[in-house]
C-alpha cells in the first residue's frame, strides 16, 4: 500500500511517499513559490540524488499534478509506475478545533467542519483545504485523511484549556487553549511506549517535547494529554526560534504604544522577531546562537539561558501536573542542543531533581528517532527543522531598526 502525504502552505506543498507494508519512505520533496516567478520543485527519491526543476506552477492543483508527474516518471527516478498505485492521501491540517480528537476520513461533513475552523487558523486551514481540493480533482476516488495538529491535545480537561477570561468568550468565540504539534507529540509518545517494552499507557506519566523552530511540551497521563504549552495560537509557551512564548499580555499593549505598532505589526513582532532571534540579535538557529555564545557574545549566551530556563520551568510544572515524577520526558524534532552548554543549563538546579522523585533526562536511550523534522540522537549537533533548507529566519538582526515589523506568522 502506497500513501502520499501532503503538507500544504500558502505557497508551498511538502510531500512524502510511503510504502506501508515495509514502513519505508520512497521519496520526499517540496514545491515552493507556488503562483510566483521561479517556482521550484525539489524531489528526492530514497537512495538517489535530488532533482530540482523550475516548472510554471500557478496554484496548488498544478503543484499536485507536477508531484504526481515526477513520481511516475522513470526518466526522473520516479518511484511509481502509475499514479493509480497511490492507495490513500494524508493531509496535515493545522486546526481541528473541538470537532476532532483524531484523524478523520475526509467527506463532506469533515470538510465542512474544517472550514468552520478557518477563523481559528486563517493562515493555514485554507491552504490545507486547497490541497484536499487538488487531490480530489486529480486523484478522484482515492481516500483522503486529515491529520490534525490539535487533535491529540483534545483530551485536556476544562481546567487546563480554559483561560481565566469571562466564560462567555469561550461560548461565543471558542476562546481556549488548543495546543499544536499534536502529531509530533503523539508519535514521540508511541515511540516511548515501544522503547519501554510495550508499556501500558494507563500506567505511564510522560512529558513529550517538540523542539524545533517552534517548541512545545505535552504532559501525558494514562495515555491522555492533560496539559500542553501552546495555547489558542502557537505563540504561547516556550521560547522558540522567533516566537516569544509566554509574556505579560499588558506588556504588548505598552510596547504598541511606545513603538506605535498596529495589531498586525505587534503580532509579527511576537511571532517573527522574538524568541532566540530577538534576544540574541544573531539567529533563530540554535547552532549559530551557541557558536556566538562560545565566542563571548553576551546576548547569545543570554538567549540560550532564557530558552533553557523556560524549558526547565515548564518540565517542572508538568511534573506537578502529572501528580508525581514523570516516567520519562521524550523529545522530538530539530532543536537539539550541544551537550556542554544547553543540556547542562537545562538540567541546572531542580531541572534534574524534583521533590517527589527524579525527572528523567530528555535524551534517554530510546528518545532518538526520526520525524518529519529530522533525526534526533543523544549527541547530535543542533540542526534546523529542515536541514536541507536555509535557516528558518532571514530577518535583519536588529529587530527595532528600519521599517515596522511586517509579515505573517506560521506554525512549525
Amino acid at each position: 500500500m502506497i500513501v502520499l502525504v501532503l503538507n500544504c502552505g500558502s505557497s508551498t506543498v511538502k510531500f512524502q511517499v510511503f510504502e506501508m507494508e515495509e514502513e519505508k519512505t520512497l521519496a520526499t520533496g517540496l514545491v515552493d513559490r507556488i503562483g510566483m516567478a521561479e517556482a521550484t520543485l525539489t524531489y528526492k527519491p530514497e537512495g538517489k540524488p535530488a532533482h530540482r526543476e523550475s516548472p510554471d506552477i500557478l496554484d496548488h492543483g498544478q503543484a499536485v499534478e507536477q508531484i504526481l508527474a515526477i513520481l511516475s516518471d522513470r526518466d526522473r527516478d520516479g518511484v511509481l509506475t502509475d499514479r493509480s498505485q497511490i492507495a490513500a492521501v494524508g493531509h496535515r491540517v493545522v486546526h481541528g478545533g473541538e470537532a476532532f480528537t483524531g484523524s478523520a476520513l475526509i467527506d463532506a461533513k469533515v470538510l465542512a467542519s474544517i472550514k468552520e475552523c478557518v477563523d481559528l487558523a486563517p493562515l493555514h486551514n485554507p491552504h490545507n483545504l486547497r490541497g484536499v481540493s487538488a487531490c480530489t480533482r486529480v486523484l478522484s476516488g482515492v481516500p483522503q485523511v486529515a491529520v490534525f495538529d490539535t487533535a491529540f491535545h483534545q483530551t485536556m480537561p476544562e481546567r487546563a484549556f480554559l483561560y481565566a477570561l469571562p466564560y462567555v468568550l469561550y461560548k461565543r468565540h471558542r476562546i481556549r487553549r488548543y495546543g499544536f504539534h499534536g502529531t509530533s507529540h503523539s508519535y514521540v509518545y508511541q515511540r516511548y511506549l515501544t522503547a519501554a517494552g510495550g508499556a501500558r499507557p494507563e500506567e505511564q506519566r510522560v512529558i513529550t517535547a517538540h523542539l524545533g523552530n517552534g517548541c512545545s511540551l505535552a504532559a501525558i497521563r494514562n495515555g491522555r494529554v492533560v496539559d500542553t504549552s501552546m495555547g489558542m495560537t502557537p505563540l504561547e509557551g516556550l521560547v522558540m526560534g522567533t516566537r516569544c512564548g509566554d509574556l505579560d499580555p499588558a506588556l504588548i499593549l505598552h510596547v504598541m504604544g511606545k513603538e506605535e505598532l498596529s495589531p498586525s505589526q505587534a503580532t509579527t513582532m511576537m511571532n517573527k522577531h522574538s524568541g532566540l532571534y530577538g534576544v540574541s540579535g544573531v539567529s533563530s538557529d540554535m547552532r549559530e546562537v551557541l557558536e556566538e555564545a562560545g565566542q563571548g557574545n553576551r546576548q547569545a549566551r543570554l538567549a540560550v539561558d532564557v530558552f533553557c530556563y523556560r524549558l526547565r520551568k515548564y518540565i517542572g510544572s508538568y511534573a506537578a501536573a502529572l501528580a508525581g515524577k514523570p516516567d520519562v520526558p521524550g523529545r522530538s524534532s530539530g532543536r537539539t542542543q550541544e551537550p556542554g552548554v544547553s543540556r547542562r543549563r537545562r538540567g541546572e538546579r531542580g531541572g534534574r531533581r524534583q521533590r517527589g522523585g527524579r525527572v528523567g533526562h530528555p535524551h534517554q536511550r530510546g528518545a532518538g528517532h526520526r520525524t518529519g523534522h529530522g533525526a534526533v540522537g543523544e549527541s547530535e549537533a543542533v540542526r534546523r527543522a529542515d536541514p536541507g533548507e536555509p535557516p528558518t529566519a532571514s530577518i535583519d538582526p536588529r529587530p527595532c531598526a528600519g521599517p515596522k515589523w511586517s509579515g505573517a506568522p506560521s506554525i512549525s
